[in-house]
């Protein structure tokens, strides 16, 4: 196809005419009107000179630093200029008095005022012309762009049905938010009988959860399913450096929308621009203005025009209340980490776009990966699928898919790390520690794997539990059990060294976390009971709560703490000290193998 440009994109800038303007004139000024203007001077010795004087030929003198110039009678009679060198010649000026001729500067120099009136004037008044015109080009163009409209590329991308659309059924551990949506899905594909009733559609659904669950990929997924356009903006995009920018896009995104209607919007981090509006001083900046058009727009349109606002967040807390009351995002969703079954579906959906083995176990990699989102999820896949191209396989194995999890982690393995026989012995004998504690607990989740093996994160080694199903719940018992499990590895350096290293600062950090969570959140020391002494906070983001206690209060929580681990770590030494035997056993064979799998752990620990 032949490319046509326009006349304006061939239109060349107005700076660009400044600049060959000002190379002419200097053209001009500096080659051809001294070549018109210059006049012939005559170089003569200072004797001729001297004699032209005492002859009375010379009318004007004027002499200069290097030079002297002087005007006088040439042979043929003419007048004339001529220029002579300068000599130290004391009776020179006495020469010229007796012969009453004029010195000094009197011959008159051929000013050029074209130059003078060019630097003075001339450059300066285009300088600020050009300037001037350059800010006035880009406040219009910036104005300008106040109404532009989704077609132009600057605001919200647009999705046409059949053109990258997705289904639910690529949208896999979220069943109870695709429950919620399916009537949205079929009041866009059937709004009469929704009319027919008086029902009505929310005109906005929020989307609520941690990071990488999904929440952009089953808007889309409603859109699919619905075979309507989908219109996509990021919160942030509405804010913009110039006031008034961000109200113009959200007045420009619903006049696209109803066009478009029936349609999805969907506003990602939507969090940016609703903020909470301050109670004090009110101001008049830009996230508020955007704010507050936005709700003017919302309560502008009817919900039965067929446009459904979706929006996402990790933050509902911060959310202003008038963006959550009813007519506006009046429908929250919620969109949690999945559970076991689900992570099961989701390594599922995403194995379609693998080539993998035939005898993968999806149930275990989603029992290791507990916590983990589906964007987890789908990384871990990503990087078994780069280690099985490494290792030249044509095929994602099972060992790849493990071995992805550890990656993903802690980090992958440091090959050129190498540790003296005293501190291989040490890790061993810690990683032990930590296995053998969670084995000898009831309850405790089954130990799957135990490496020395040091890893790019920093950990020298790490012992890997998995429970068999998900727990939604954690009794005091599980609590302490994971904090007693957290101190074997200390505690396994103290009876075998009596000495302690900087091996466990993890292992401390966790165990400090977890007991604190069970003072100030769980109500779980008979101290404080069920006394509430943390608020707010971010459970999607981990953001820790403000206290509400005094400062005598949060004294005697850290003593609470403090009582917890030192009871948890007094009863890892005790199990340690009881089965010391197969503590030496279990190190030595970690040390020879430096990786062990839990089958081999459990099948020595329980032999005679």
């Amino acid at each position: 196809m032949k490319n046509i440009e326009s006349p304006e994109k061939n239109k060349k800038p107005l700076y660009y005419y400044y600049f060959i303007s000002i190379l002419i004139i200097f053209f001009l000024n500096w080659v051809i009107f001294p070549m018109i203007l210059q006049i012939n001077v005559h170089e003569v010795p200072y004797s001729e000179f001297l004699q032209k004087v005492d002859s009375g030929r010379v009318e004007n003198v004027e002499i200069q630093q290097n030079q002297i110039l002087f005007t006088g009678k040439s042979d043929n009679g003419t007048d004339a200029i001529y220029k002579t060198g300068i000599i130290d010649d004391p009776e020179l000026v006495k020469r010229l008095e007796e012969k009453k001729i004029n010195f000094g500067a009197v011959i008159p120099k051929r000013p050029n005022f074209f130059l003078q009136l060019l630097l003075s004037y001339g450059l300066p008044i285009l300088f600020f012309m050009g300037i001037g015109r350059l800010i006035s080009r880009n406040m219009k163009q910036s104005a300008g762009k106040f109404g532009l409209s989704l077609g132009s590329g600057d605001s919200a991308k647009l999705y046409i049905p059949s053109e990258e659309s997705i289904s639910f059924d690529e949208v896999a551990g979220q069943e109870e938010a695709k429950e919620s949506l399916i009537e949205v899905i079929d009041f866009l594909k059937n709004p009469e009988k929704y009319k027919d009733v008086g029902a009505k559609c929310p005109k906005g659904i929020l989307l609520v959860g941690p990071p990488g669950t999904g929440k952009t990929l089953i808007a889309r997924a409603v859109a699919g399913e619905a075979n309507v356009p989908f219109f996509s903006i990021s919160g942030s995009e509405f804010v913009e450096m110039f006031v008034g920018r961000g109200a113009a896009k959200v007045r420009d995104l619903f006049d696209q929308a109803n066009k478009k209607a029936p349609c999805i919007v969907f506003i990602d981090e939507i969090d940016t621009i609703g903020k909470r509006r301050d109670s004090g001083i009110s101001t008049n900046d830009e996230r508020e203005q955007t704010l507050n058009q936005l709700l003017t727009e919302m309560d502008g349109f009817s919900s039965g025009n067929g446009v459904i606002i979706l929006a996402a967040t990790n933050r509902p807390e911060v959310l202003d209340p008038a963006l959550l009351r009813p007519g506006r995002f009046d429908r929250q969703v919620r969109m949690e980490l999945p559970d076991l079954q689900g992570r099961v579906d989701i390594l599922k959906v995403h194995a379609k776009n693998y080539k993998m083995e035939a005898n993968i176990d999806y149930n275990l990699i989603a029992r290791a990966t507990a916590g983990a989102s589906g964007a987890d999820l789908a990384n871990i896949l990503n990087e078994a699928a780069l280690r099985a191209v490494r290792l030249n396989k044509s095929e994602i194995s099972q060992c790849d898919l493990e071995e992805s999890i550890e990656v993903v982690i802690a980090g992958a393995q440091k090959k050129n790390a190498i540790m003296n026989e005293d501190e291989k012995k040490i890790v061993a004998y810690h990683e032990i520690g930590h296995a053998l504690v969670a084995a000898k607990q009831t309850n405790s989740a089954p130990v799957h794997k135990i490496t020395i093996v040091p890893r790019t994160s920093g950990a020298l080694g790490y012992t890997m539990q998995v429970d068999v199903e998900d727990k939604v719940l954690i009794t005091k018992a599980d609590a302490l059990n994971r904090i007693t499990t957290l101190c074997g590895g200390r505690a396994a350096e103290e009876v075998v060294f009596n000495e302690i290293t900087t091996g466990a600062a993890n292992d401390i950090e966790q165990a400090t976390k977890l007991a604190r969570n069970m003072v100030v959140k769980y109500g779980m020391t008979e101290e404080f009971g069920m006394m509430a002494l943390e608020s707010g906070g971010n459970r999607y983001l981990g953001e820790r709560g403000y206290a509400t206690y005094s400062a005598d209060t949060g004294r005697r929580v850290d003593e609470a703490v403090l009582s917890i681990i030192k009871e948890c770590q007094q009863n890892a030494r005790d199990l340690l000290k009881a089965n010391e035997p197969k503590l030496h056993q279990l190190a030595d064979y970690l040390i020879e193998k430096e990786t062990i799998t839990g089958e081999e752990f459990m099948t020595i620990l329980n032999a005679d």
